[in-house]
């Protein structure tokens, strides 16, 4: 039996731990991929305070090894259940596992929606987020695809830093705010392309262009980056039962990171917020593990 099971090895989850810990807390923190989430995709870190130009992996391997000096413990393990038990909460796994835990915080985080194309994932110069990688291309040509409020979003962020930004959105719609598009609209840099997709990417050890489709007409844009906004998956199945989440699939869970259940917290990209950086992440694991330390001091 711990004092508390974090699922979830990313910014939120291990601060979260860090503070459990300090507090004298003992602490299991499980995680099914690499400690760090998506932050390990980052080459170079410039948006945190005092880690300015750290790799992703290093910040990771950093904050881990706090949470290990502190007595924590890890178990590379894939959460598919969570109930509550009498006083405590169980978490089981996929491998049949079964973790006790007298408060419980789902930092599970949440994916970037991909476009399935061949090298997405490993091609330099294709990004999920213009705020962390924009400044990397400064007076250069990107392109965002999506049509939602954060596609466009990222199009009027890069509009300020790169010569030129291409928005390809696939629908003739947009499903953002209206003020935000009318925004982009005005900008003499931006070229706004609907009614097409990304068909292929362009480029050999780093992305030089991409092959775009319109209906069953090919043509060639070349850029030096592609930001792609089409969406984010949480992976907060295993709490459906346990907790509140919203229609998309997100915990219900505030600045506090309350959750509808006693004794349980949400921290980081899995609950509902209006900003995903890894400053938040950190501060939403500092207020979840402090939530978790008061909670358990009250049993």
């Amino acid at each position: 039996m711990y004092d508390s099971v974090i699922v979830g090895g990313g910014t939120a989850g291990m601060t979260a731990a860090i503070y459990l810990l300090r507090a004298g807390k003992s602490v299991l923190l499980l995680e099914s991929t690499a400690l760090g989430g998506q932050i390990t995709s980052s080459a170079r870190i410039e948006n945190f305070p005092g880690l300015y130009g750290i790799s992703g992996v290093e910040y990771a391997d950093k904050l881990a090894e706090q949470v290990y000096q502190f007595g924590g413990e890890i178990e590379p393990v894939e959460v598919n259940n969570a109930y509550r038990e009498g006083d405590h909460f169980v978490i089981t796994t996929t491998d049949e596992d079964r973790y006790e835990g007298k408060s419980l915080i789902i930092a599970s985080g949440a994916a970037h929606r991909h476009l399935g194309l061949e090298r997405e994932e490993e091609l330099p110069g294709v990004s999920y987020c213009a705020v962390c990688d924009g400044a990397f291309y400064k007076g250069k040509h990107t392109a965002v695809v999506g049509g939602g409020n954060a596609a466009v979003q990222a199009a009027l962020y890069l509009a300020d830093i790169c010569e030129k930004v291409t928005l390809i959105h696939r629908r003739e719609g947009f499903r953002c705010e209206p003020v935000l598009l009318d925004r982009l609209k005005k900008l003499s840099n931006v070229t706004i392309r609907t009614g097409g997709v990304v068909n292929r990417l362009l480029g050999g050890e780093k992305l030089a262009g991409l092959e775009l489709k319109f209906g069953e007409a090919l043509e060639e844009l070349s850029v030096d980056g592609l930001f792609i906004a089409v969406g984010q998956q949480p992976a907060n199945q295993p709490f459906k039962d346990l907790v509140e989440l919203d229609d998309a699939g997100y915990v219900a869970a505030g600045e506090d990171c309350l959750t509808s259940a006693s004794g349980v917290f949400a921290a980081g990209d899995c609950r509902t917020k209006p900003i995903r950086q890894l400053a938040t992440a950190a501060g939403d694991g500092a207020t979840a593990g402090l939530a978790a330390n008061a909670y358990l001091d009250n049993l």
